[in-house]
């Protein structure tokens, strides 16, 4: 469009934003900032920045089957341009990355590298800690604390050094102590520590109820929070499909269940990982495309929200500095904020429950 001479560009995009200020007192604008600012919070401390790069580089601690499930669900999902893998097993680890490197062909393009010395993961935007010993047949989650406790303290900061404003990604278990432990060993602000917590176990909760009910477990929504184990906590007042909550629609229709019915379905998705480590030995898949969901939320800044392992005094309640699952807000800050789920009572005194377990296990630990 042309007047007087001049070329001006016509306004072709209402930026509803930048005309904020025309909006009246009750608009649905105001309403919306009055209800973000009380549905998703902050955690105490945090240090929220989305500035980002043109590049991404992530890199994998520890390539064993769940670190290199992560590798590669990672690379082929295009989530990364870099990927740099570290293990102390020097022959293993090359192995590993000459394989990913064999498949140049059929995969996006992206760097591979790989070492025993951590200089390989200098700028990393995000590091993913999958190095651990491994949980054996019947072992509990939590048994494994002591040993990879000593692990970390020398993995995080060796990964501080080198990469000072990545996002931890951390994976080995039991992951809501390993949690805390990073949080603290790596001196970052707790928005930058991630633990994979309970994303998996709300996956198997969604694909069991999914298959129950013969619909895609994309149509159900429902999360598992507190410790990713034996206390975890199923929110069923919130789960719905397909947009419709599924508790308030059994005391509608008058349909009885029995609460022994709930729990047991809840059994089954604690017991979902010891299943999968009775038949084949160790559980992988599943949590490579959990941590390639988290990867994505954060490089991509998308701020989906996935039940992680976070700080989470001050939350529902919870008086002891613990890590666990909460619904939480995942961008390129890390954990933007955290949902104010509605509990009920019941749910509100186990999630309490399971924060004291941790709190006894994380108050042993040799920090």
């Amino acid at each position: 469009m042309t007047t007087t001479g001049q070329t001006t560009k016509p306004k072709i995009v209402f930026d509803w934003r930048a005309e904020a200020a025309t909006h009246a007192p009750g608009s649905a604008f105001e309403m919306a900032e009055k209800v973000v600012n009380k549905l998703f919070r902050p955690i105490p401390g945090s240090s929220v920045s989305e500035e980002g790069k043109r590049t991404h580089k992530v890199t994998v601690v520890g390539v064993g089957n769940v670190g290199m499930a992560c590798a590669q669900t990672i690379l082929t999902q295009e989530l990364c341009d870099e990927l740099a893998l570290v293990d102390v097993v020097e022959e293993k680890l090359k192995g590993e990355m000459l394989d990913l490197q064999h498949a140049a062909a059929f995969l996006p393009r992206a760097k591979i590298l790989a070492d025993t010395d951590y200089r390989v993961t200098a700028d990393s935007d995000i590091c993913i800690v999958t190095a651990g010993a491994r949980q054996q047949e019947g072992q509990s989650r939590l048994a494994l604390v002591e040993k990879n406790v000593s692990l970390f303290k020398k993995i995080i900061p060796e990964l501080m050094k080198h990469s000072p404003n990545t996002i931890l990604l951390v994976i080995s278990n039991p992951v809501d102590a390993l949690t805390y432990v990073a949080y603290k060993l790596s001196g970052l602000p707790p928005n930058r520590v991630i633990g994979a917590g309970t994303n998996l176990d709300s996956s198997r909760f969604r694909w069991l109820l999914a298959d129950h009910l013969d619909v895609n477990a994309q149509n159900v929504h429902g999360y598992i929070v507190g410790e990713h184990g034996d206390s975890s906590v199923p929110l069923w007042s919130s789960v719905s499909v397909g947009g419709v909550p599924i508790i308030s629609y059994l005391k509608q229709k008058h349909i009885d269940y029995s609460p022994d019915t709930l729990a047991e379905l809840h059994r089954m998705v604690v017991d979902g990982a010891y299943e999968v480590i009775k038949l084949k030995g160790y559980t992988s898949w599943a949590i490579g495309y959990s941590v390639a969901s988290l990867v994505k939320s954060v490089l991509r800044n998308q701020r989906r929200i996935h039940p992680v392992s976070v700080c989470s005094q001050g939350f529902h309640g919870i008086e002891d500095e613990v890590c666990l699952s909460l619904p939480a807000v995942i961008g390129r800050a890390g954990i933007v904020s955290v949902l104010d789920s509605p509990l009920t009572d019941e749910e509100k005194e186990q999630l309490q429950t399971s924060a004291k377990t941790l709190a006894l296990i994380q108050n042993k630990l040799d920090m």
